[in-house]
């Protein structure tokens, strides 16, 4: 081969290996010492705004590892982060000093890593951080609390607040979850106004934060701070074109006056927070060792609640609902009790919100379901065979399709499930759930009826009557006492009065307990039916067995008129108002 032919081969082989190089997927680069760039292929000239696709990022960081590389002699690899506006790009690159024909060059190679980025940053926040708020969570603040209470000479004082919104499933259920999502974001918003860099807001649950304040000086310092901030939040959130009321209860614990361990802390704030919560809510409240006792006690009433369903401790005593014209019974209402170890019977005020809490109020109807139907032969004699039996399910049980699917299925198997009347607060009806379009039409398909009970006192009242297609309304308690000296509540009931007959709603007076409320019910009101210790004390099973009717002329009419006993409402058997 002649040298014509080999300078031609090798100038295109030269022009080859270039074109490999600028059409390389990786970013490439090739300088002197000095800095100067001898070589830059295509995907290096737009990482770096050379091409003028992008404004030129700040490559400070790069120069730096560059210069290193070459006073060490040794390649050096570095994460680059090159900002465009809001565009973040990643590179992985690695800078290799070499000596070329006498020339000391620095070749640099990047790959572009910002998507595995993206992605481990994401995986991290994920870990850390809320992803609807973006505040750190439990651990970020447990780590935080750690490294205070590590620290040499006992760290410093600092105090640990537990806040619970209130009432945050009613919201959820009203509203919706998008709405309840939005305040919660609002909500950490104005929780997080005025911390200072050493403080840190969490939110560790679906309504729970943590907030840590430290450095503190004094407990008044934090009562003060807190004070300020529940001020804050009484302002109402607007979402989605809703005015939106929403309260936070907060327990707060001192370190190192309440606990030397973050748990210790944290449970003793979360004691503080449910004393604020028994109370009233709304507020805020400082741990003390009485608060502890009390949490033990509460511990104790859950251990014993948890073992009476397991013993079935749990009985009923039954309620008639009474025309208050002729004072035949037409229909009874099932009211749980509870058998406490020495065999003293509970009213549900002690135990059904706790039972609710721990997830144990679906056995308990199913326990109460289970003594009516063993009963059932019993309460015909007493009550007779036409009378509706009524069982209350809770709102957050009415609100869940699974538990009323299978308890429709359970009064199904009964038998007789068109004697049975469903019980629901009017929460059940307005919340945003599967209630009114999907539950009731199942228990319509077997006859069972809908009574709305505490009516007057939820959300609603009377403006979602027209939309509630309920059997039944039990007007609350509170409407009834005295209601022959209150003007006020007599317009209120004239007003139900009217809609429910507009409807074909059978109304009940609940509560009613002297002859002074019955003659008004009589005179001013066209009310026919009422429930109340006027008539009738709840009867246990044992008294039933005493108290059969004389004849069978006297099924279905059973007597309710009023005894001493029971006009006032107590007796050695249940003594407890419902």
């Amino acid at each position: 081969m002649n040298d014509n032919a080999y300078n031609g081969a090798s100038e295109a082989e030269l022009g080859f290996l270039k074109e490999i190089v600028r059409m390389l997927p990786a970013g490439l680069t090739v300088q002197d010492a000095q800095g100067k760039l001898l070589l830059v292929n295509d995907v290096a000239a737009a990482q770096l705004g050379i091409d003028g696709s992008r404004p030129s990022p700040d490559l400070a960081q790069r120069r730096e590892a560059c210069e290193r590389a070459l006073r060490a002699g040794q390649p050096v690899t570095s994460e680059e982060a090159l900002q465009d506006g809001a565009a973040r790009q990643v590179l992985l690159t690695t800078h290799r000093p070499v000596q070329l024909a006498g020339r000391e060059l620095l070749i640099s190679a990047s790959a572009d890593i910002t998507e595995q980025k993206n992605f481990e940053d994401q995986l991290f926040r994920s870990a850390y951080f809320d992803e609807l708020t973006g505040l750190p969570s439990r651990r970020v603040i447990e780590h935080r609390a750690n490294s205070l209470l590590g620290r040499d000479g006992g760290g410093e004082r600092f105090a640990l607040a537990f806040l619970d919104v209130d009432n945050f499933k009613h919201i959820n259920d009203y509203y919706g979850h998008t709405v309840g999502d939005a305040l919660l974001v609002e909500l950490s918003k104005r929780l997080g106004r005025d911390l200072r860099d050493s403080d840190m807001l969490s939110r560790i649950s679906g309504d729970e934060f943590l907030l840590l304040l430290s450095p503190i000086r004094s407990q008044e310092e934090v009562a003060e701070f807190m004070q300020s901030t529940l001020e804050r939040l009484t302002a109402p959130f607007f979402i989605d074109n809703s005015e939106v009321f929403a309260s936070t209860s907060v327990g707060v614990s001192l370190y190192p006056d309440h606990g030397r361990s973050f748990e210790t802390l944290r449970q003793n704030a979360d004691i503080a927070m449910y004393r604020i919560k028994n109370n009233g809510k709304g507020s805020a409240a400082f741990f003390d060792a009485g608060m502890e006792r009390e949490a033990l006690a509460r511990m104790k009433i859950e251990q014993s609640l948890r073992l009476a369903i397991l013993d079935k401790r749990f009985c009923c005593a039954f309620q008639s609902k009474v025309d208050i014209r002729t004072q035949a019974v037409m229909g009874i209402e099932a009211l749980v009790r509870l058998r406490d170890d020495e065999g003293v019977i509970q009213a549900p005020g002690s135990f059904i919100n706790l039972a609710s809490e721990l997830g144990l109020i679906d056995e308990l109807t199913h326990l109460v379901l289970a003594e009516i139907v063993k009963s059932i032969d019993l309460i015909n004699e007493t009550f007779g065979a036409e009378a509706t039996i009524s069982i209350n399910v809770a709102a957050k049980q009415a609100g869940n399709p699974e538990f009323m699917r299978n308890f429709a299925q359970a009064l199904e198997d009964t038998g007789f499930p068109q004697r049975f009347m469903i019980e629901v607060t009017e929460d059940a009806f307005v919340a945003k759930n599967h209630f009114q379009t999907e539950i009731l039409p199942m228990f319509r398909r077997l006859g069972v009826r809908i009574s709305i009970d505490d009516f007057g006192t939820g959300y609603s009242s009377l403006s979602v009557l027209a939309d509630i297609t309920a059997d039944e309304i039990k007007i609350d308690r509170s409407f009834i006492t005295d209601i022959h000296k209150r003007p006020r509540s007599q317009g209120i009931l004239r007003a139900i009065e009217s809609l429910s007959e507009a409807l074909g709603m059978t109304v009940i007076a609940e509560g009613l307990e002297s002859h002074e409320e019955l003659a008004y019910l009589q005179a001013a009101t066209r009310i026919r039916y009422a429930q109340g210790y006027y008539f009738a004390r709840p009867i246990f099973l044992e008294e039933l067995k005493l108290a059969t009717p004389a004849s069978s002329e006297s099924r279905g009419s059973v007597s309710a008129r009023p005894t001493q006993q029971n006009r006032h409402g107590y007796s050695r058997a249940s003594g407890y108002r419902r």
